[in-house]
């Protein structure tokens, strides 16, 4: 490897965080929200090229409750299966054993969520919505008819994300 690429890459692996072990993905800083159980911060793809959601959850949190952990590594195992345009896509998962964090790399959404997109535009036309119920219903459908079905426990506008005028679950 020349000099001047090896430089590149140690400038741009500099700007980041954390690198995932595999050295594809790069976790920034930047806080894009959280929830009661993970954190989700603005990552980048190196091999692919493109922005994505570096999801952390922090499992000493759950330390007295082995079922809840097992139980978290089960959806996640579940939601690397699931190929479905409305659907949130997950790349990969690991477990960073030294600080006890599931980190797992999903798809990022450039226009955020639907509770933010709407107070953002309030002028959506009624045909868009009636796209993205659509697009929404049929992510729904799918994760219902899977086997095994799949029900989500948390669906609000906060959980349904839009990417340019698709709603992925």
């Amino acid at each position: 490897m020349s000099t001047a690429n090896s430089d590149a890459t140690d400038q741009e692996n500099e700007l980041f965080a954390e690198v995932d072990p595999s050295g594809r993905f790069g976790r920034y800083k930047e806080l894009l929200g959280h929830g009661a159980v993970k954190m989700v911060y603005r990552a980048f793809d190196l091999e692919e090229g493109r922005d994505v959601a570096w999801n952390q959850i922090r499992l000493n949190k759950f330390s007295g409750s082995p079922f809840i952990i097992n139980k978290i590594h089960s959806e996640i195992e579940l939601l690397k299966n699931l190929k479905n345009d409305n659907i949130i896509v997950m790349y990969q998962f690991w477990k960073d054993y030294d600080h006890n964090i599931l980190n797992f790399i999903t798809e990022a959404c450039a226009s955020g969520n639907l509770r933010e997109y709407r107070k953002k535009h309030r002028h959506v036309s009624i045909k868009a919505l009636k796209k993205w119920s659509r697009q929404i219903l049929q992510g729904l459908d799918f994760l219902h008819t899977h086997d095994p079905c799949v029900i989500h426990r948390d669906l609000n506008c906060s959980n349904i994300f839009i990417n340019g005028n698709v709603g992925k679950v």
